[in-house]
């Protein structure tokens, strides 16, 4: 028997949100964010239609890396409540329907970590292999540290010891040696303790990096996949229906890798993130040619494994699987500023300031996330169109205190502005122009768009379950097609050039006696004997439409 044979695969329709608790909302006005204001907006995530909450790490920190260099994977930063309050959280979001998950960090720890403050005091510590050393000096590996503006090797000399310690992100990061039977029991024991707290699976961080051996490591660890097999294997007997979402920016065909190549006994979801790149490749150019290419070069992967869809996250908007060429047309046409981008890779934008704040692409670009085959992931904000503070230090622009209302700090917290993780946004996506309270009352507003996105995407397992065919039509900037499941075929149709287009279609199995009904308007066309349709659609405009039978009875 297969490991989900007799789950609960929720993830495939699933609608994912990530946050950072300490930007989210400060219920007790420190002026920093916390479990009990989170508690408190739950309902706003349930309203919205969201089915799975997505926690960055609310663990004690070194506060290095934002929270991601970990000094206790047990623990909870005391700055954002205790376990009782996580459990609260849990529990209220389990109440409204909405499953959560945790980013799992097991690559590396803080230097801070007692492991390592163990490890690097004496070569006799029990938690020396815990980490990765070398005696002899290391060569220039400045080539492959991840965060280039900060570091020049992935080697530091630990001065106690006399030794090298390896750490592919900061030399605050020590990596884990995953190949050390004691460190993969441990990551099992982290696993269980917050699954065993309600959790219902993790994002898992850095998964290539994490399974990444050291030379002489085969004659003891010759598949690092089994151990994601592993991993797998112990979630499934934990719970039946957990989730790893996992961090694989690899091509595809490395990609599929992860999931356990076609047996699906790995990773259960992965991001896109080719084809997120090419999303943004095919925008900066009008031209839907690069995401049809990323969309139809997926490869096959189990029927149980799933593709997380995103236009956004919490990191860098990374552009480095595209040809320098490419990544700089990009840059042109969404980050042409120096203080827009990163590493040389990436952007540090929300995706609002990069359309200029025109309402008609936003909603296009977030029409086309949704109905694309897999399973869409928001990041916080952009649900009512948040900007960037391009004044704060690399991914952290992007990481801007929650806009709630219109007052003081965006209704995040009472305290000084002072007090805050950061800045608020100001300029044109300031609080006063962008919050919840305000877009709730308004019917036409990007909240209420999105709902109705989430409401529709929800009601369309074609899109989480089905096939999935991109439809021949003559206009390049238009990616048009179709996902089928069972007896429901739904056809969508965006537009990323400005220009207004009329497409034509043919669709396989229709007839006079069918229809398209448009799922965003009220609207109907009729499709002609020889299934043949013409859609109009606006300037970067958008159309989800279902066919429907004339005898059909589908609430639509």
């Amino acid at each position: 028997m297969r490991i989900t044979d007799t789950a609960d695969l929720w993830w495939k329709t699933a609608v994912v949100y990530c946050l950072d608790v300490e930007t989210y909302l400060d219920w007790n006005g420190d002026g920093c964010g916390d479990l009990a204001g989170l508690a408190q907006r739950i309902d706003h995530l349930a309203d919205l239609g969201v089915t799975c909450l997505w926690l960055m790490p609310f663990y004690p920190t070194a506060e290095r890396d934002d929270g991601y260099d970990i000094t206790d994977f047990y623990g909870v930063d005391p700055r954002l409540g205790t376990h009782g309050d996580l459990v609260e959280v849990i529990r209220t979001a389990n109440d409204r329907g909405i499953r959560v998950i945790a980013d799992l960090v097991v690559n590396h720890t803080s230097s801070r970590h007692p492991w390592f403050e163990s490890a690097r005091a004496s070569k006799d510590s029990p938690y020396r292999d815990f980490y990765v050393w070398r005696a002899d000096e290391p060569p220039d590996t400045s080539d492959q540290v991840v965060f280039p503006d900060q570091e020049d090797s992935i080697w530091t000399l630990s001065e106690e010891t006399g030794e090298w310690y390896l750490h592919r992100f900061y030399k605050e990061q020590p990596d884990l040696d995953v190949s050390n039977p004691r460190v993969r029991d441990e990551v099992a024991k982290i696993m269980g303790f917050w699954l065993q707290l309600g959790l219902s699976g993790f994002r898992v961080d850095a998964v290539p990096f994490f399974l990444e051996t050291q030379e002489g490591d085969e004659d003891v660890f010759a598949d690092p996949h089994e151990y994601l097999r592993a991993l797998r294997s112990f979630l499934g007997r934990r719970t039946g229906s957990g989730v790893l979402l996992g961090e694989v920016n690899l091509p595809h065909e490395q990609q599929r890798e992860f999931f356990g190549g076609g047996d699906g006994d790995e990773l259960t979801m992965l991001f896109d993130f080719i084809g997120m790149q090419a999303l943004y490749l095919s925008m900066a150019r009008g031209d839907a040619g690069p995401l049809v290419q990323a969309l139809t070069g997926r490869p096959q992967v189990d029927p149980d494994s799933q593709w997380a869809t995103f236009v956004r996250n919490h990191d860098e908007l990374t552009l480095d699987k595209l040809s320098e060429e490419e990544r700089e047309e990009v840059f042109a046409a969404f980050g042409p500023e120096e203080r827009m981008q990163v590493y040389g890779r990436g952007l540090r934008r929300r995706l609002p300031p990069m359309l200029n704040g025109d309402p008609r692409r936003v909603r296009m670009v977030y029409s086309l996330l949704f109905s694309l085959p897999g399973t869409p992931v928001l990041f916080y904000g952009e649900e009512i169109g948040m900007g960037e503070d391009l004044s704060a230090e690399g991914r952290l622009a992007v990481r801007t205190p929650m806009q709630w209302t219109a007052g003081p700090n965006g209704g995040f917290s009472s305290a000084d502005p002072d007090a805050l993780p950061g800045p608020v946004v100001s300029g044109g996506f300031a609080p006063e122009f962008v919050n919840v309270a305000d877009q709730r009352r308004d019917e036409d507003s990007l909240l209420s768009f999105m709902k109705l996105l989430i409401r529709r995407y929800r009601e369309s397992p074609e899109l989480g379950w089905g096939s999935f065919r991109v439809l021949e039509q003559p206009h390049a900037a238009v990616l048009a097609h179709v996902c089928e499941w069972d007896d429901g075929t739904l056809v969508a149709v965006h537009n990323l050039g400005a220009e207004p287009r009329t497409v034509p279609l043919v669709l396989d199995g229709c007839d006079a006696s069918h229809r398209l009904e448009d799922l965003l308007v009220t609207e109907s066309t009729v499709i002609g004997d020889d299934g043949a349709v013409e859609l109009t659609l606006d300037g970067f405009g958008y159309r989800w439409l279902r066919v429907v039978a004339g005898d059909s009875r589908r609430l639509l």
